[in-house]
């Protein structure tokens, strides 16, 4: 991996993984959402990562609310827009797909391969339910894996990416997903630079060890050369570890609500912004500048906020 000359902080807003019950500074509303990335971005965020949810913290598919997110983000910064694809396990394609679709960001999130993904943990921690959706949805993932099979794969990558011109934020959590990357790679459906984004610490998934975060850069340099950025973060409590740990190594970082409801050992965090001016100071203490929306955009090639469609 070639160090980046700039560190790209990405913000995931609010996710689809953790619930309303588990904390009250979760932006759940659209409202609530806009304002979250609107301070992340003000707090030296370049992409922000974006799920929808109904206004009961239930995730949300449907464009039409997404539309009343991406276009308010969008008029007020500069970011750089990354929808996801990955939606929530108990979603089809079809509807994981719909925001992405509807607006044709300059970034999606792609999950590279099927695997268990479970949070069901988190009915153990939780002791009032402020919804009634929330306890049975975070028990199903117990028993309801989350597919990305190597079809659904190439139709967002022909969907979105040939299509559309929109370039992916590679979510790989184990070191097998870069071998699918790599094989979409060789097929000519995907082309560098790569954004790979490590995700540590899902059960289910490569767990939040330091030595796992070296082997998967270690690989990913065998795999892809210099013609990757990488960038890292692990669920929960040592999200800015793997952050750091990444930004030392020359790559990026990405925080936010989604991955991590913390700001240090049994804090919630209070905001977005709050983790993003952690993260920041981290970085800039180890003598790494902070990339601009448009610095990301040239590192990774992406098409342009003009060509979002709104």
């Amino acid at each position: 991996m070639k160090a980046a000359e700039k560190v790209i902080i990405s913000t995931a807003v609010t996710g689809s993984v953790n619930v309303p019950s588990q904390s009250d500074h979760l932006p759940l509303s659209a409202d609530q959402v806009v304002a979250s990335a609107l301070e992340a971005v003000a707090a030296g965020s370049a992409i922000i990562h974006l799920h929808a949810r109904h206004p009961d913290g239930r995730p949300a598919w449907e464009a039409e609310v997404y539309e009343q997110i991406v276009p308010r983000i969008l008029e007020q910064t500069d970011a750089v827009i990354n929808i996801t694809t990955g939606g929530s396990s108990a979603m089809s394609m079809q509807e994981r797909l719909a925001g992405a679709l509807r607006f044709a960001p300059e970034l999606a999130s792609l999950n590279m391969g099927s695997m268990n993904f479970v949070y069901s943990g988190i009915a153990d921690k939780v002791t009032e339910w402020k919804h009634e959706w929330e306890r049975q949805y975070v028990l199903n993932t117990y028993s309801q894996p989350f597919i990305n099979s190597f079809d659904r794969i190439e139709y967002t990558l022909r969907e979105l990416g040939e299509k559309l011109g929109t370039r992916f934020e590679y979510e790989c959590y184990d070191i097998g997903h870069l071998y699918t990357l790599a094989y979409f790679a060789d097929r000519g459906l995907v082309k560098p630079p790569f954004l790979i984004q490590g995700v540590f610490g899902i059960l289910g998934g490569i767990g939040a060890d330091h030595a796992n975060l070296t082997h998967m850069v270690a690989i990913a340099d065998k795999l892809f050369g210099d013609e990757y950025a990488f960038s890292a973060f692990a669920a929960g409590r040592a999200q800015l570890q793997f952050g750091t740990h990444s930004a030392w190594l020359g790559g990026h970082v990405r925080v936010g609500l989604e991955d991590s409801l913390w700001i240090g050992k049994g804090e919630l965090a209070t905001s977005n912004a709050q983790q993003v001016r952690k993260i920041r100071a981290v970085v800039e203490d180890l003598g790494r500048p902070i990339a601009t929306p448009d610095d990301a955009r040239r590192m990774l090639a992406l098409k342009g906020a003009d060509l979002v469609t709104l």
